[in-house]
């Protein structure tokens, strides 16, 4: 399920540095990073003309190698500088370019822009003169790439340091980094790809890869599969996406607990009418639920806290979602245990834990620490943490999922995959890929209707 070690600056500069003690040549490094550069944009733009932008640093150094090695392969290249080359690798990168160099700011555009400017490590914006200038070329070519990162991210956090333009392409060198993920940064990234370097790079902190499902067993049964409970409250349809949701994630069994009786909706899921608290309670003694969902539609009120609590008492493993979250931030948050998931958006994470420092993955982690549960800190770019450190970080959901009751879906494929593996880390991880890959399958405008018929393919791919 891994996707790619994720690396901070100071991370990659450390895998650098092992590199270098394990014997590699820093320039050598150098040429495999802009040889590996060079190949992807040669597949990508064959021998359409290309302007290549260097900065002073070693970034620049990778464009000068990139420039070299497209020349060799027949394209028309051209390489403009902003200032001299400063690092050593980079100086023997430029003296090896044996072309004209041009400067940034007068330079014409070109059909293919390659931007090796500024890379990992930015800690400043760019002048204003140079990102507007940087904005304008990219505008006007056909296909653009960043080498590394855009110039103008800040790499840790994902943060625009100065106005960035929209790449069609970010070829990231050695390792992936948090600003190829994490938003608004990933925004400006357009299609990943990674040039692999001679080193080994790991870190807990992972880009969140495809799943790999086993189907059921051959005498598996209902019980065997998962039961699920699922906790309505005052607003049933919420209670009912994630029902379904539930049902259609290879659970065997869901079961409803509400006041409300529905008059539509799968046959399959189990809907029990129990109103008081207690009469909940009774129910969730069933040893045989494997996860118990809470959260969404569950309302704000006594009757919602009582329900809360009895499922919070119940012992089981559990899915907190929506609601669930608010009452908890009101109460001063609660320490959950390693069978829990918590699954809240910006809004739901700030009442519940606060304005925690850091980065999106630091926020994540410190959050998890705190609670003892799985967080699934949702959003454009969703971080999966778990208390024992393990991050995965997912990126380029769709911007279709911004609609009423996704976030129930995933509730639900959360509760089922955890019912499923009795594993909540990587039953967020699993849920989380699912729901973006059924949601990836909807056309544009769908509903979160549309999602709950789209799993079962996004399962079956899987399998």
């Amino acid at each position: 399920m891994t996707g790619g070690a994720i690396l901070t600056a100071a991370q990659m500069r450390a895998a650098e540095q092992a590199a270098f003690d394990a014997g590699i040549d820093p320039y050598d490094l150098m040429e495999q990073a802009g040889a590996a550069a060079a190949e992807i944009i040669w597949r990508a733009g064959h021998k359409r003309d290309v302007l290549v932008l260097c900065g002073p640093g070693n970034n620049g150094g990778d464009g000068f190698v990139i420039a070299r090695r497209l020349r060799e392969r027949g394209l028309s290249v051209r390489v403009a500088a902003l200032g001299e080359s400063r690092t050593s690798s980079a100086q023997r990168a430029r003296k090896a370019w044996d072309g004209p160099v041009e400067d940034v700011m007068t330079a014409a555009p070109a059909t293919q822009l390659v931007d090796a400017l500024f890379g990992t490590g930015l800690s400043r914006g760019l002048d204003e003169p140079v990102a507007e200038r940087l904005c304008a070329l990219v505008a006007h070519a056909t296909a653009s790439y960043a080498i590394d990162l855009p110039s103008g991210v800040e790499t840790d956090s994902g943060a625009l340091l100065s106005a960035t333009p929209r790449f069609g392409a970010c070829i990231a060198l050695g390792a992936w980094k948090p600003a190829h993920l994490l938003h608004p940064a990933a925004g400006h990234c357009g299609r990943l790809m990674l040039g692999p370097l001679d080193m080994a790079p790991d870190n807990d902190v992972q880009r969140l890869g495809a799943p790999l499902l086993t189907a059921p067993a051959a005498d598996a049964h209902k019980y065997s599969r998962g039961l699920v409970a699922v906790v309505g409250g005052g607003m049933p349809g919420a209670s009912l996406l994630a029902s379904e949701a539930a049902a259609r994630s290879g659970a065997g069994s869901v079961r409803r607990l509400a006041a409300d009786m529905p008059t539509s909706g799968p046959h399959a899921i189990i809907n029990r009418q129990v109103d008081r608290a207690d009469a909940i309670a009774e129910q969730l003694t069933d040893k045989r639920i494997a996860a118990l969902l809470v959260g969404p539609g569950l309302g704000l009120d006594e009757v919602a806290r009582a329900r809360l609590r009895a499922a919070l008492d119940s012992g089981h493993r559990l899915v907190l979602d929506a609601d669930a979250l608010t009452l908890l931030g009101e109460e001063g948050g609660r320490t959950m245990g390693r069978e829990a998931i918590l699954t809240p958006h910006e809004g739901e994470f700030r009442r519940l834990f606060g304005d925690l420092p850091g980065s999106k993955i630091d926020r994540a982690c410190a959050a998890a620490r705190s609670s003892g549960a799985v967080v699934v800190y949702k959003g454009a770019d969703s971080v999966i943490a778990a208390p024992d450190g393990r991050v995965a970080v997912a990126g380029g959901a769709t911007p279709w999922l911004s609609t009423a009751g996704t976030g129930d879906v995933l509730a639900g494929l959360a509760a089922g995959r955890l019912a499923v593996t009795g594993d909540p880390f990587r039953a967020a991880c699993e849920a989380v890929w699912l729901h973006g890959d059924a949601a990836r399958r909807c056309r544009p405008a769908f509903v979160a209707d549309d999602l709950l018929a789209a799993l079962p393919a996004a399962i079956a791919a899987r399998l």
